[in-house]
């Protein structure tokens, strides 16, 4: 399968972060008297847009109450920087291989475009990506419009892109535009939570995921 562009989802897919995502809106509900919600409840919406998220694990809460939930998610999750160490064993060599042939590389991520732009250079990954779209700039997952504008920039075919990602958000985006997709296991979703949404492979580790992209 050889892909001109290769797009990434971030959080659970390139960097180790689902459970200091899910920790920090735990600790930051709980300040403000929201309902307990399980670690998997948190787990799960990690991916989506937080208006999203939040709309998903406290149906009927109002826009104020969002923004100060966000404000409060904020203070917990950016008290530390996402730093190399919190890559995925491996992926700075997978990107740096597949800078090495050309490949043109996006990211498409349910964060938002302040989380994200500190996160490329503090994780020193920024380089790597010729382009990012970001949900609170374009529409949540899984609606496929950020794939869109991805591929408007780039002016490639949706076949000859591939989404790779750890949420059934990342292959059901892909699906409803008719591009490949990769689903990792090391993030959110399960295997067969990832299968159900049409990816045209699943892998477990990166040696899978390199076999995939440069078969």
């Amino acid at each position: 399968m050889s892909f001109d562009v290769v797009i990434f989802d971030w959080d659970g897919t390139l960097v180790d972060s689902v459970d200091h995502i899910a920790a920090s809106l735990e600790q930051a509900a709980g300040d403000l008297g929201y309902p307990r919600r399980s670690r998997e409840e948190l787990r799960h919406i990690v991916g989506l847009g937080m208006q999203e998220a939040l709309e998903h694990l406290y149906p009927g809460i109002s826009q104020r109450e969002i923004t100060e939930l966000r404000e409060a998610y904020a203070q917990y999750f950016f008290s530390r920087d996402t730093t190399p160490e919190d890559l995925f064993s491996g992926i700075d060599s997978l990107l740096d291989r597949l800078r090495g042939e050309k490949r043109r590389m996006a990211v498409a991520t349910g964060k938002s475009r302040p989380g994200l732009d500190r996160g490329l250079v503090s994780s020193r990954l920024g380089p790597y990506f010729e382009l990012t779209r970001c949900a609170n700039e374009t529409a949540s997952k899984p609606d496929p419009l950020m794939l869109r504008q991805i591929l408007d920039v780039t002016g490639v075919n949706a076949s000859r892109a591939v989404m790779v990602g750890d949420t059934i958000y990342d292959m059901e985006m892909a699906r409803r535009l008719g591009m490949p997709a990769i689903g990792v296991t090391w993030g959110v979703h399960s295997q067969d939570q990832l299968g159900a949404h049409g990816p045209v492979e699943i892998v477990s580790d990166r040696h899978a995921l390199e076999r995939v992209l440069f078969s």
